[in-house]
């Protein structure tokens, strides 16, 4: 499905084809394949521009401060028999 920015970018880029049909300078047929030529040109630069922009704006949930606790088992173990001391 064709989303109706890129149409409406379509028809703004070939708005000087339809001006001309207007004026009859240019046939409908030739106005007409105008349009199709930039409704692909038209998706692929609004692609890029979505692609560009899709990062800005998101803001990234900083974690909760953690705070470290120490546990009997984090203890430096004292020298007992057998180890070196």
């Amino acid at each position: 499905m064709i989303r109706p920015s890129v149409l409406l970018f379509a028809l703004l880029i070939s708005a000087p084809a339809l001006y001309r049909y207007v004026l009859d300078q240019l046939d409908i047929s030739a106005v007409l394949i105008r349009f199709l030529i930039a409704v692909p040109v038209a998706a692929i630069l609004l692609a890029a521009l979505r692609f560009v922009t899709a990062g800005y704006g998101k803001t990234e949930e900083v974690p909760a401060a953690t705070v470290l606790t120490p546990s009997p088992m984090d203890a430096t173990p004292e020298a007992g028999p057998g180890l070196p001391s």
